[in-house]
Formats: structure tokens, C-alpha cells, sequence
């Protein structure tokens, strides 16, 4: 099975490049192409691929909406430019709130998953962590400071790590 998911997976890594020429929302598709390894995971370790797989996808892909308006929001005047479509040129003067709802569904998106895989108090708590980065990055994003924008798309590593640590502390 996880030989038959490799397929779409090359597929969907080789035009995701493509993507910021015909698609309005290239993100979207960015968060699938790199989240396509959570249903590869799960059929390599199970055999099958639960529907939590499933929702853990759509989180990654919410996330990535989320992560990568950000980097959008430093690209604006190139993409234009270009001529090349991103979430920040789609979103316009509604990019913050749409930065900020991806994170919403994210996060709930993310408990969701906790809650149909039986995880603890510990994983939650990592969500909450990861709820208060997002929050940071409300500050960062809120002016649409170039620089500040940069730092919160960097700062996703910490988003993925407290919701990381989660798990692990609740498998500990």
C-alpha cells in the first residue's frame, strides 16, 4: 500500500513547483504534497491508513496555508511582479485573518486527531504551547512587517516542535 501511495506522492512533489502559475492557492497544495508521508507512514507501520491519518493531513494542510502566507506576505511585491499566484495576493487585506483561522482549524484539526488516537492530558498541553506560538505570530504578522513576516514563517519550527513534544511527553 505504501508502494501505491508513493506514486501520487512523487506526483505531487515534482509539480508542486508548477503550482504558483495556475493554482490561486498553491499552499494548499504545498500541504499536501509534504504532508502526503503522514497516510505513507501509516500504511507502512499499520498496513492501512486510519482516518486519523486522514485528519492529520488536513492539519498539515491548514498549517502549511498557514506558515506559508506567511513567507507570502514577504514575497507580495515579487509574486505580483511575476505574475505568479500566492495565499497572500488571494487573502489581500484579509491575509492576517486567514493566517490566524488556518491555525484555528489547525490546532482543532490536531485535537481532533489526539482525541480519536487516545492521547493524554501531555499531548494537549503541547497544543496549548503551539496555540500560544500562533498567538506570537499574530504579533509578528499583525503590521505585515516584511522582516516580521519572515521571522514567524521561521518560527514555525517551534509551532511543529511544541506539538511534537506533546506527543512524545504523552508516550513517555
Amino acid at each position: 500500500m505504501t508502494l501505491l501511495l508513493s506514486i501520487p506522492a512523487v506526483l505531487l512533489a515534482a509539480s508542486y513547483p508548477f503550482t504558483k502559475r495556475f493554482l490561486a492557492l498553491p499552499q494548499a497544495y504545498l500541504g499536501i504534497a509534504f504532508g502526503f508521508g503522514i497516510p505513507m507512514a501509516f500504511a507502512a507501520t499499520l498496513g492501512h491508513v486510519p482516518p486519523v491519518a486522514w485528519v492529520l493531513l488536513l492539519a498539515n494542510v491548514f498549517w502549511a496555508i498557514a506558515y506559508d502566507t506567511e513567507y507570502a506576505m514577504v514575497d507580495r511585491d515579487d509574486d505580483i511582479h511575476l505574475g505568479i499566484h500566492s495565499a497572500a495576493l488571494l487573502f489581500g487585506k484579509y491575509e492576517v485573518i486567514a493566517v490566524m483561522s488556518c491555525y484555528v482549524i489547525t490546532l482543532l484539526l490536531l485535537a481532533l486527531a489526539g482525541l480519536m488516537a487516545g492521547l493524554g492530558t501531555i499531548y494537549f498541553a503541547g497544543l496549548i504551547v503551539a496555540s500560544g506560538i500562533a498567538l506570537y505570530h499574530y504579533q509578528l504578522i499583525k503590521d505585515r512587517s516584511r522582516d516580521k513576516c519572515f521571522a514567524a514563517f521561521l518560527h514555525n519550527s517551534w509551532f511543529g516542535a511544541a506539538v511534537f513534544a506533546g506527543v512524545v511527553a504523552n508516550h513517555l
